[in-house]
C-alpha cells in the first residue's frame, strides 16, 4: 500500500507539473518541441528505480528509457529536469537504469556521466 501511495503522489506531482509547465519552452530544445517536464511524465514507472539503486526496474521503465534513449540529450534533460529533481530523482542512481534494464545498446548519457559511480 505504501508503494502505491508513493507512486500516486509522484504521479499527481508530475500531472500538476505538466499542467503548469515548469519548464515551458516555445522553441525547439533537447526534446524537440516537446516540453521536458511533460516528457518526465513518461518516466513515472522509473520513480522508485531512480531513487534506489537496489529497487527492481520495471518493464515500463525500461521501455521508456529505451524510447528516450534514442535521443540521449533528451533523456539527459528529462533526468535532470526540475520535475525530476523535485520528485527526488538521484542522478547517480538514474544513470544506472539503462544497465539495470540490461539494454544491449545502452545510450551514452554524457551529462549524467559525471554522476556515475559504476559507469553506464
Amino acid at each position: 500500500m505504501e508503494v502505491t501511495m508513493k507512486h500516486l503522489c509522484l504521479l499527481g506531482f508530475f500531472a500538476v507539473a505538466s499542467v503548469i509547465g515548469l519548464e515551458s519552452a516555445n522553441g525547439v530544445g533537447e526534446c524537440g518541441t516537446a516540453p521536458v517536464d511533460r516528457l518526465a511524465l513518461r518516466m513515472v514507472p522509473c520513480a522508485e528505480a531512480s531513487q534506489d539503486a537496489q529497487a527492481e526496474v520495471s518493464d515500463g521503465c525500461c521501455s521508456e528509457v529505451r524510447k528516450l534513449g534514442s535521443n540521449p540529450s533528451c533523456l539527459c534533460a528529462v533526468m535532470l529536469s526540475n520535475t525530476a529533481k523535485s520528485s527526488g530523482v538521484k542522478p547517480e542512481v538514474a544513470i544506472t537504469i539503462p544497465k539495470r534494464c540490461n539494454l544491449a545498446d545502452r545510450p551514452v548519457i554524457p551529462c549524467l556521466e559525471e554522476h556515475s559511480v559504476e559507469g553506464k
